[in-house]
């Protein structure tokens, strides 16, 4: 392997099975007896994680954590379907759900922790759906985890915060933490199939800019691509990026027949407007990551032309067994309470997240009088028990690790700049896995 710049290694500590600590337990415990005046049934005392009570007529509290001052509209559409899967969800035993103020996690990893210690300092709250990107969630997780907290994300895809599928926790797991959207790993190889069997590429060049989500992809297709006797040069940029001609040119120089960019849009699109200027990278053929299926990306005329890899999107017929809405519903719904259709391809995922946890919260969920019982470390065994879910992005099945996707994407090819509708984008690939 061709490599212009060293690879950077996974960020954080890898933890499999953190809990709380018992410093940290009993006040979680003795704060709820405080608000509510009431007597935690004996067969929760000992819960190792805590349990929270919610008293009479007061509501079970979840929190959203998305990015939503930056990155379009990737984490509004993601708040809004959780709002959505509230409502049609309805109240559980009585009690309705609240999500409260949405929190901006910022895509960073510094948004991601100051998000995750607010939610911490209201004790109420029984978890979290979030983070929209794998930098914010490497942070958040590990907070929410020792808070005994839960955390759902409809569009982290890193394998760090996972596993690598075989087994192994990534470097960034923590206990408490799952995910409706799929590990990067089917990704890296749907892609790496396509370019080398469906458009005969041999030598690739692929960019990342040392985010987990990006850097994570990048060394995924690597190793995917090169099992298929490619050859792979592995090229760095850094967030914020404008000038790629320098860059750019080192790539020339390897003679790639095409380029892989798992990048976010800001740093994608500066690579395809100034591609033109570098000699050697005419005709090369352009494959984008899933981050890049967005209108505004969509839109650049030098987009034409590119591949881009996507998770599924035609949902209209799946229903969500919890809700009994369909795909349709949702995207009608979303169309009439917000006078716009959903600018993020993960939403439905979202609305998956959010009725995994609100099912998971009424299975155990205790009520004893007009009060409500909810352990912490039996919700974490209800969603890790989750197997053959029917949601609308599909069959959702949690693993060990959290990993609860399908697995399934589809890669479309972009012709016309001003088609940004993702749905409307010809699909030339489909990669599912053999269970569904």
């Amino acid at each position: 392997m061709t490599k212009i710049d060293r690879r950077r290694g996974a960020s954080g500590r890898g933890n499999g099975s953190a809990f709380s600590s018992p410093l940290l337990r009993w006040p979680i415990l003795l704060f709820s007896l405080l608000l509510s005046g009431a007597c935690i049934p004996q067969n929760m005392v000992g819960s190792p994680l805590g349990t929270v009570v919610v008293g009479p007529g007061e509501a079970i509290q979840i929190r959203t954590a998305f990015v939503l001052s930056n990155i379009g509209e990737l984490g509004s559409s993601m708040q809004r379907a959780v709002a959505l899967a509230l409502d049609d969800y309805g109240p559980i035993k009585g009690h309705k759900v609240t999500i409260g103020a949405g929190l901006d996690s910022l895509c960073t990893p510094e948004g991601g922790a100051a998000a995750a210690q607010t939610v911490i300092g209201d004790r109420r709250v029984v978890g979290v759906i979030g983070t929209s990107c794998s930098a914010a969630a490497v942070k958040a997780s590990p907070v929410l985890s020792e808070a005994g907290l839960v955390l759902i994300s409809p569009s982290n895809t890193a394998p760090s915060l996972t596993s690598d599928l075989r087994g192994n926790a990534g470097a960034d797991h923590y206990a408490g933490y799952y995910r409706t959207s799929n590990n990067d790993l089917y990704e890296a190889e749907a892609v790496a199939e396509f370019a080398h069997h469906d458009l005969g590429l041999h030598d690739m060049a692929v960019f990342h800019d040392g985010d987990p989500y990006t850097a994570g992809l990048a060394n995924a297709f690597a190793a995917a691509f090169e099992q298929g006797d490619g050859r792979v040069t592995i090229a760095t940029v850094s967030k914020g990026q404008t000038d790629m001609i320098a860059v750019l040119t080192e790539v020339a120089a390897a003679n790639p027949d095409g380029l892989f960019l798992p990048l976010f849009p800001d740093e994608a699109g500066e690579i395809i407007r100034q591609m033109g200027q570098v000699a050697g990278l005419e005709g090369v053929v352009l494959i984008g990551g899933a981050a890049l299926v967005d209108s505004e990306f969509l839109a650049i005329p030098e987009s034409e032309g590119m591949y881009l890899a996507s998770p599924e999107l035609h949902f209209e017929s799946s229903v969500n067994e919890a809700t009994g809405k369909s795909g349709g519903d949702l995207a009608a719904a979303y169309q009439e309470k917000y006078n716009e259709a959903p600018g993020s391809v993960y939403m439905a995922h979202a609305y998956d997240a959010a009725t995994l946890l609100l099912r998971a919260i009424e299975a155990v969920a205790v009520a004893q009088g007009d009060a409500l019982y909810i352990d912490r470390a039996r919700l974490r065994e209800a969603l890790t028990g989750t197997a053959a879910f029917s949601g609308i992005i599909g069959a959702l099945t949690c693993d060990e690790f959290g990993d609860c996707g399908t697995g399934n994407l589809r890669i479309v090819h972009h012709t016309d700049s001003t088609i940004t509708d993702a749905e409307a984008l010809e699909i030339v690939y489909y990669h599912l896995q053999d269970d569904q």
